[in-house]
C-alpha cells in the first residue's frame, strides 16, 4: 500500500517532517473539507505523506479523464477500502478486481435493477415516503433534514432490498443494528488510518477487541435475515436477498456462499442509503439558499402532479421531473457524497505524458475538486446552478463512481431521490435558518449536519407545461449502472 510511484515526487503542503511527513497537515475529521479550504491550489496532482503512506490527489478533469479509461485503468483499493474489509470482506465495494465473488455478485444482480425491477420497487419507495409524510405532518413543523432523509433512505433499501424494515417512523429510538453498523464502519475507517501507523497490527486488534460485541451483533442481525428467507419465515422472493439466495449463475451455475450474501447485505445497507440520504440533503440545502431554483423546481413538480398535494408520481412520471434531477445533479457535483475513488494501471503506463505508474500505484481521483476544475466548469465552477450547460469534460462528474466497479445501484438511487425531493416540493413550502453556515459530517460518505428545514403544508399550483420524459439512457447509463458499490472513504 505504500504507494511508490517509481521515486516520483509530487507538489505537497508546506512544513513535512522527518518522521510524521504530511500528518500535521491534516484533519483526520474531515480530510475533504480541509484540502478543499487548504490544498487546492497544490496543482493537478499532489501528494499527501501520513507516516509511511503515500496518498497521490488528482485534481484536474484531464486526468481524471485518462484514470477513467477502462482499457488502461481499473479500480485500486485504497487502505481505508483495505481497512473497511474486516466488516465487508469480498462484498461489491471492497472486494479485489481479482476476487471470483465480485463478478459472481455482479453478474447475479444486474437483473435487480433493470425496469421491471425498478418497476417493482417504485410502490414500495412511495409507501416509505407516505410515512416520512404522517410523521412530519405530526410533528412540530420543523425536522432535520439530514436525519429524516437518512432513516427514509435505510427504510426504502432495507424494504425493497431485503423486505427488512427498520422501524424508522413508529420509534424515536434508534435500531440498534444502525448503531452497530455505525460502529463497525467508524472501525473500518479507523483502520484505514492506522495502516501506516508503527504497531498498526496491535493497534487493530485493540480495537477489534472494543467493538467485538456490536461486530458480533451485526453479523448475527444480518445472518438471521438470511436463515429467516432460507426457513421461509419471511417472504420477498423478487428483492435483492430473494436474487442471491435462489439464484445461479446462468453459466456457471455458482452461487454465492452465506458470509458473502451477509458481507453483500451490509454493502447494499450502507451504500444504498448514506449516498442517496446526502444527496437529498446537499439538494435541499441549496434549494433553501437559492429561491428561484427552489421555486422553479416546485413549479415543475405542480405541472406534473397538479394540484394535489398527495399526488404521487407513477414511475413513468418520475422521469419527467427533469429540473428536479438537475437540482440532484448539480449538487452532487458541488458536493459528491463520496467524494473519490482510487485507480491503478492494468499494466506499467504514462500517466498525463509525465509520470509513470505501475500496477502497485495508485491515485485518488479527488471528485469535490475534480468537478469543480475551473478549466471545464468555468469561473462560476463553485456556484451551485441546475441549468449549468454541459460542458466538455462533464463526464467527469462522476459521483457513482466509473467504469465495470462503478455504483450497480445508480438507477435505483436516481430514481428514489428524485421521486422523493419532487414529492417533498410539491407537499411542502421549505424554510431554513438564514444563519446557518454548512456544516458536513464525513463519515463513510459526505452529509450536511445541523441543517432544520422549517414546514409547511403547500397548495400546489395546477396546470403548467411539464417537461418531456427523460430518456432512460439519460436516467442511468446502462454503462454505469447504481446501489453504491465504491466508496469515498477512500479519502480517510
Amino acid at each position: 500500500m505504500r504507494n511508490a510511484w517509481s521515486g516520483h515526487t509530487f507538489p505537497h503542503p508546506a512544513g513535512r517532517r522527518r518522521w510524521m511527513k504530511d500528518a500535521g497537515s491534516m484533519d483526520p475529521e474531515r480530510p475533504v473539507q480541509h484540502i478543499l479550504e487548504h490544498h487546492r491550489d497544490l496543482g493537478p496532482i499532489f501528494e499527501i505523506i501520513v507516516f509511511g503512506q503515500k496518498f497521490v490527489f488528482v485534481t484536474d478533469a484531464e486526468l481524471a479523464a485518462e484514470l477513467n479509461d477502462e482499457k488502461r485503468f481499473v479500480k485500486a483499493n485504497s487502505p481505508a477500502l483495505e481497512g473497511l474489509r474486516g466488516i465487508a470482506g469480498d462484498g461489491l465495494f471492497t472486494a479485489h478486481n481479482e476476487e471470483p465473488n465480485w463478478q459472481l455478485a455482479h453478474d447475479l444482480l444486474v437483473p435487480a435493477f433493470t425496469k421491471q425491477a425498478m418497476q417493482r420497487y417504485h410502490p414500495v419507495m412511495a409507501e416509505t415516503l407516505d410515512e416520512l409524510f404522517a410523521v412530519w405532518d405530526a410533528g412540530t413543523g420543523r425536522v432535520d433534514a439530514s436525519a429524516d432523509m437518512t432513516r427514509l433512505t435505510l427504510e426504502t433499501i432495507g424494504r425493497t432490498g431485503f423486505s427488512q424494515a427498520f422501524g424508522s417512523f413508529t420509534t424515536d429510538e434508534v435500531h440498534p443494528f444502525v448503531e452497530g453498523m455505525v460502529t463497525a464502519l467508524t472501525l473500518g475507517r479507523r483502520k484505514g488510518v492506522i495502516m501506516a501507523l508503527p504497531g498498526a497490527r496491535i493497534l487493530e486488534r485493540r480495537l477489534d477487541r472494543k467493538h467485538a460485541d456490536q461486530l458480533a451483533y451485526v453479523n448475527q442481525f444480518l445472518d438471521d435475515i438470511v436463515v429467516a428467507r432460507r426457513q421461509g419465515v419471511t417472504a420477498g422472493r423478487d428483492d435483492l436477498l430473494g436474487i442471491m439466495l435462489e439464484q445461479a449463475h446462468p453459466e456457471t451455475g455458482e452461487r454465492l456462499g452465506d458470509e458473502n450474501i451477509r458481507y453483500q447485505i451490509l454493502t447494499f445497507l450502507v451504500a444504498g442509503h448514506e449516498t442517496t440520504s446526502g444527496a437529498l440533503s446537499f439538494a435541499l440545502y441549496y434549494l433553501l439558499r437559492h429561491p428561484e431554483a427552489l421555486a422553479k423546481a416546485q413549479a415543475e413538480t405542480d405541472a406534473i402532479l397538479g394540484a394535489d398535494p398527495d399526488a404521487s408520481p407513477s414511475y413513468e412520471q418520475v422521469a419527467r421531473f427533469r429540473y428536479v434531477r438537475k437540482v440532484l445533479d448539480e449538487a452532487l457535483r458541488l458536493w459528491p457524497t463520496a467524494p473519490g475513488y482510487a485507480r491503478s494501471p492494468r499494466e506499467t503506463t504514462t500517466l498525463g505524458g509525465r509520470w509513470t505508474m505501475t500496477p502497485d500505484d495508485w491515485a485518488l481521483v479527488f471528485l469535490p475538486l475534480v468537478q469543480r476544475d475551473p478549466a471545464v466548469w468555468g469561473d462560476t465552477a463553485d456556484d451551485f446552478d441546475p441549468d449549468r450547460p454541459k460542458p466538455r469534460l462533464a463526464s467527469t462528474a462522476k459521483p457513482f463512481g466509473t467504469g465495470e466497479r462503478a455504483c450497480i445501484g445508480r438507477q435505483f438511487a436516481l430514481h428514489e431521490a428524485t421521486m422523493a425531493l419532487a414529492r417533498i416540493l410539491h407537499r411542502y413550502d421549505l424554510a431554513g435558518d438564514p444563519s446557518y453556515a454548512l456544516r458536513i459530517d464525513e463519515r463513510l460518505t459526505l452529509m450536511p449536519q445541523g441543517m432544520e428545514i422549517a414546514l409547511t403544508r403547500r397548495t400546489p399550483m395546477s396546470g403548467g407545461e411539464a417537461a418531456p420524459a427523460v430518456d432512460s439512457t439519460e436516467v442511468a447509463p446502462a454503462a454505469e449502472p447504481a446501489v453504491c458499490t465504491h466508496s469515498g472513504s477512500a479519502l480517510r
